[in-house]
């Protein structure tokens, strides 16, 4: 495959120097202010580059949504190639001064969302940039949200429009387990019960109360035995909460409840069974709020074939390249459930996302951003 882009032609030095201005403005998914902040430095690159700009203001306690389009001309619909992105991340404000520190040890480069996914995010415009001045077959719109760390809640419908008119979505996501890229995810569920029983004292009136949190442990063990390995089901309860005192039978337990399928059909059966769930007690009740926050990202032929094109990139700028299932999910999902052909994980090679050790290779910011942009020529309308 003749390649329009080589890794030479990326200033990596550039790249990792603009990648830090960003690591350093802090963005939580709830900082409304620091988010937007690093929007602001986005769309002034962008604007620079002679992209087109669409900023829908933030809804929903959450930042604004950027989209970046190549230029085209007014009215066209042309099918798009679709790039997403996030600028928020998990880290509190202040991380980057005490546990994880912006530095530079060998090929690592650490810091808050250098990982997940910042690098990917800047990685995906670079390219952008790259690809567009070469020429591409098809236009291309980038969108940066606010807050794929708390399930995109303010920024699905958009992505959903623009998959509308997408013949291809590329994911900047973080490259997994020494640079495999993604071709499909879970689908993700998030449930809050409410556990209803009755309060007295534990010592004088025990048998007028009705303990919640005894009712909520067996829902525990009930919630738990949905798991299947074999048939990658995962359901998890990750917090619980109740009670008052420990000379007071509990009234209410409160549990969160994590879930994660591989397919539409498993997606339906498992969460038919955890809404229908009832307690043995008459005396108490559960309010079970929650559906599925992801559809699966199932693997799909034309996504597999979106994967081989790749790979043969990746194969000529010396990357062997390989696809893998993940547990958790992306912005992928959504695209992936409306038929579009998706790719994910393009992002930087790196290690250790959501902790104090979050990093990223420097020597994979320039083959992957030489990747990116050689994908967003070469693909065309099917």
């Amino acid at each position: 495959m003749s390649l329009s882009v080589s890794a030479a032609d990326i200033d990596d030095q550039a790249l990792l120097q603009e990648l830090c201005r960003w690591v350093e403005i802090e963005t939580p998914s709830r900082d409304v202010e620091a988010v937007n902040r690093l929007a602001d430095r986005v769309e002034e690159i962008a604007k620079q580059a002679g992209f087109d700009i669409e900023r829908l203001p933030g809804t929903l306690g959450f930042g604004d949504i950027l989209a970046v389009r190549s230029p085209r001309p007014a009215g066209s619909n042309e099918k798009s190639v679709l790039i997403l992105a996030h600028l928020d991340t998990v880290h509190a404000v202040g991380v980057i001064g005490e546990q994880l520190r912006l530095r530079q040890e060998g090929d690592r480069f650490y810091g808050p969302g250098i990982y997940d996914m910042k690098s990917g995010a800047l990685m995906a415009l670079e390219a952008m940039k790259l690809a567009v001045a070469r020429g591409t077959r098809m236009p291309v719109d980038l969108v940066f949200v606010p807050d794929e760390e708390m399930g995109s809640l303010s920024s699905r419908a958009f992505m959903e429009e623009l998959a509308k008119n997408a013949g291809y979505a590329l994911v900047v996501e973080p490259a997994r387990d020494g640079g495999k890229v993604v071709t499909s995810r879970k689908g993700v569920a998030m449930y809050d019960i409410v556990v209803h029983g009755r309060a007295a004292h534990a010592g004088a009136r025990p048998q007028d109360g009705r303990s919640a949190i005894r009712a909520a442990a067996r829902l525990v063990l009930e919630l738990e035995a949905l798991n299947d390995a074999d048939r990658g089901i995962t359901v998890t309860v990750g917090t619980i909460q109740g009670g008052t005192g420990r000379n007071t039978v509990p009234a209410e337990c409160r549990m969160q409840v994590d879930v994660r399928v591989p397919d539409a059909a498993t997606a339906e059966e498992i969460t038919a069974k955890i809404e229908a769930m009832r307690p043995v007690d008459p005396d108490i009740s559960f309010d079970i709020s929650g559906k599925m926050n992801r559809p699966p990202f199932a693997q799909s032929e034309e996504g597999m074939r979106l994967f081989e094109v790749a790979a043969g990139i990746a194969a000529d700028l010396g990357i062997a390249l390989e696809g893998m299932s993940t547990g958790g999910g992306s912005d992928g999902n959504f695209t992936a459930a409306l038929g579009v052909p998706t790719l994910d994980g393009l992002g930087a090679d790196g290690a250790g996302p959501h902790t104090f050790q979050e990093h990223i290779y420097v020597s994979s910011l320039a083959p992957r951003t030489a990747l990116l942009a050689n994908l967003m020529i070469s693909l065309e309308a099917r």
